[in-house]
């Protein structure tokens, strides 16, 4: 029996004006200022403190479950230095492959690797992840991809709130029209859950 691929798909947060951090972001404020607001649906509430999983089963929950689903995670290295490297794992020991214009003389840590070209980490982030979903982190990462034809579909949680500046999703775009196909529409807590299909344009 073939194995079927899972989907390559980023999972950002974001404001209605199009905002994935607040201005100033960096190492020690990675969602720069007043962007922690973009994650309040995952704080808000009741959440496990250790996992930040919405409680119960309401729309936050199984969104949040399906994303820790997901067999391993592609990123920019913006993010991934960010972030902190994840301490080495982003969840369950998943693999995690950082696209990066040059590879770093320190040896990677925990299950990190970083990779030079998209399609190769996409490739090998589909194969390690065994027929399960690829999870994508990354502005400048997710815009690499949907240029390359390698962003299957594409998840997005609209949060409420106007940031006015910081750093926007997809900024940098060539100009091609990109056609999405809307897949689902769910109503979360302080959160709007939004799933495309990459259907048409901006594919090479």
């Amino acid at each position: 029996m073939t194995e079927v691929a899972g989907k390559v798909r980023p999972y950002m947060s974001m404001s209605v004006d199009g905002f994935i951090t607040g201005p100033d972001d960096g190492p020690d404020r990675g969602l720069g200022v007043n962007g922690e607001r973009l994650h309040a649906w995952l704080s808000d509430g009741c959440v496990d403190p250790v996992s930040h999983r919405p409680a119960g089963s309401g729309a936050n929950a199984e969104v949040f479950d399906e994303a820790m689903a997901t067999g391993a995670v592609v990123t920019g290295r913006r993010t991934f230095d960010h972030a902190g490297g994840w301490a080495g794992d982003h969840h369950d020991g998943v693999p995690v492959f950082v696209l990066t214009r040059s590879v770093p003389d320190e040896p990677a840590t925990g299950h990190v690797r970083f990779v030079t070209d998209v399609r190769s980490a996409v490739a090998q982030a589909r194969e390690a992840a065994g027929g399960r979903d690829v999870m994508m982190h990354g502005a400048s990462a997710a815009v690499a991809c949907l240029a390359a034809g390698q962003l299957d579909e594409i998840e997005l949680h609209v949060v409420p709130v106007l940031l006015g500046q910081g750093r926007r999703l997809f900024d940098g775009l060539p100009p091609d029209q990109v056609e999405l196909e809307l897949l689902r529409s769910r109503e979360g807590s302080g959160v709007l859950h939004l799933r495309y299909r990459v259907v048409g344009g901006g594919r090479s």
